[in-house]
C-alpha cells in the first residue's frame, strides 16, 4: 500500500514537472518569435539596429550578403557555451532553443515588408516587441542573446538590472554602429532599446511589484482586522521596543502591491489618523505565504 501510494506520488510529481516545462517551452517559443517580428518587420528594414550580438549581426548582414538568421546563431554560439558552463545546462538547452526558433523567425520574415515606414513607429512598436519577447525568454529561463548572457551573470554581482546591463552594453553597440552607418539611425536604435529594457524590467519583475508595510498603533488589532478584510491581505504582529521609551508596540507587518498602498492609508485614517506607516521599496519578488480570502457577509 506505502508503495503504491510513493508510485503515484511519483507519477504526480512527473506530470507536474513535465506542465512546467511544457509551459516554459511555449513561454520561450512565443518570446522568441515575437523577437524575430520586432527585427525583421519594424527595425531592419528601416535601417534601426537591435543592441548586443544580434545588432553585431545586423552591421555585419548590411554590410556582407550574409542572411542575419544565420549570423545570430552561429555569433550566439560562444555565449551559450559560456551560458552552460556558468548558468546550468537548463538554462543552455532554453537559450540555444530561443535563439533557433528567433532565427529561424528572421529567415522566413526577412523578404516581407516592415509594418511601417515611420521611423518613430517603428522605434517605439520594434522597441516594446523586443522588450516583451526577451523579457519573456528570460523570465522562462533562457537568452535570446550573448548580452543577455553576459549580463544575467554579472547581474548577480552587481546591483544593477539585466534590463540596465544590457542597456550599457548596447550604448557601446550603437556608438560604434554609429561611426559605421548614419548617427540618425543609430540614436533610433538607442531609443528602440531603452524603450526594450523598460519592458523587459516590468515583464521580468512584474507590473504589480509588491511592497512590505511596518504599522505601529495601539489600535493594531482593529487595522490588522481590516486589512484582512478589505485587501485579502495575511497580517503579521511583530514586538518591537522603542529605542527612547522603552516601550513595548505590536507592528503591523503586510505585504502590499503599489495598487493597494492608497487603500492602506485610507484604513489608517479612518481607524487611526496619527498610526506610523513605512512603506519600503518594491519587492521584485514575494514567494510563500497565502492571501487570504475576503469574507463574505451571511445573510
Amino acid at each position: 500500500m506505502i508503495e503504491e501510494q510513493a508510485y503515484k506520488e511519483v507519477r504526480l510529481n512527473r506530470r507536474k514537472r513535465m506542465k512546467w516545462l511544457f509551459y516554459k517551452l511555449i513561454m520561450i517559443t512565443i518570446g522568441a518569435v515575437l523577437m524575430g517580428v520586432g527585427l525583421e518587420l519594424f527595425l531592419v528594414n528601416n535601417q534601426i539596429l537591435d543592441g548586443g550580438v544580434v545588432g553585431i549581426s545586423i552591421i555585419i548582414s548590411q554590410l556582407t550578403p550574409l542572411p542575419l538568421g544565420v549570423l545570430t546563431f552561429v555569433l550566439n554560439i560562444p555565449f551559450f557555451v559560456i551560458g552552460y558552463r556558468k548558468i546550468g545546462k537548463n538554462f543552455a538547452v532554453s537559450t540555444l532553443y530561443g535563439i533557433a526558433v528567433m532565427s529561424l523567425v528572421t529567415l522566413l520574415l526577412h523578404d516581407f515588408e516592415p509594418v511601417t515606414d515611420d521611423l518613430l513607429l517603428a522605434t517605439v512598436f520594434g522597441g516594446v516587441t523586443l522588450g516583451l519577447g526577451v523579457g519573456l525568454v528570460i523570465r522562462n529561463g533562457g537568452a535570446l542573446d550573448g548580452t543577455e548572457i553576459v549580463s544575467i551573470i554579472v547581474n548577480g554581482k552587481t546591483p544593477f538590472s539585466t534590463g540596465q546591463i544590457i542597456m550599457v552594453i548596447n550604448i557601446l553597440i550603437f556608438a560604434v554602429a554609429g561611426l559605421v552607418f548614419n548617427w540618425d539611425r543609430a540614436m533610433y536604435s538607442l531609443i528602440t532599446y531603452f524603450l526594450a529594457y523598460k519592458v523587459i524590467d516590468i515583464v521580468i519583475q512584474g507590473m504589480d511589484e509588491s511592497k512590505s508595510a511596518f504599522i505601529i498603533s495601539k489600535y493594531y488589532e482593529e487595522i490588522g482586522g481590516e486589512i484582512i478584510d478589505q485587501l485579502g491581505k495575511g497580517v503579521t504582529y511583530l514586538e518591537a521596543t522603542g529605542g527612547y521609551s522603552g516601550d513595548v508596540r505590536k507592528v503591523i507587518f503586510v505585504i502590499i502591491s503599489r495598487f493597494e498602498e492608497v487603500k492602506l492609508k485610507a484604513i489608517l485614517d479612518e481607524i487611526d489618523p496619527e498610526a506610523f506607516l513605512a512603506v519600503g521599496g518594491s519587492m521584485s519578488e514575494v514567494r510563500g505565504g497565502k492571501t487570504m480570502k475576503k469574507k463574505t457577509p451571511h445573510l
